[in-house]
């Protein structure tokens, strides 16, 4: 299966594979990106649609922003909105085939000059 192309636009190389996405099970892999604006970078998982989002969420923290203390510190937005619960599967949460999250800080942060 080949990944949609939004996933394929502007992200690093390579894909960070989540465990359970390597046994292409009968749901399928899901090629998400995420993209965090406060290192204007953008990161592409596959995973499971059984995956959680807070293991999307750790896993795409590890690869972008690798200094952060605490996942709790961040939100996952999808098409938008906060997911509120985290341990929520993708296919629950309304993740599809190339769908794009947006990882950020949970408080706005000050702007230094």
């Amino acid at each position: 299966m080949t990944a949609p192309f939004v996933v394929q636009l502007r992200s690093r190389p390579g894909v960070s594979v989540l465990p359970a996405a390597g046994d292409e099970s009968e749901r399928g892999t899901l090629h998400l990106r995420v993209e965090m604006p406060e290192v204007w970078d953008v990161a592409r998982v596959d995973a499971s649609p059984d995956e959680p989002v807070l293991a999307v969420k750790v896993h795409a923290l590890a690869a972008l922003y690798p200094r952060a203390r605490s996942h709790d510190d961040f939100v996952i937005k999808l098409r938008g909105i906060e997911i509120f619960d985290e341990n929520a599967s993708l296919a629950d949460a309304g993740a599809r085939d190339g769908s794009t999250f947006l990882l950020t800080h949970r408080r706005r942060r000050p702007v230094r000059s």
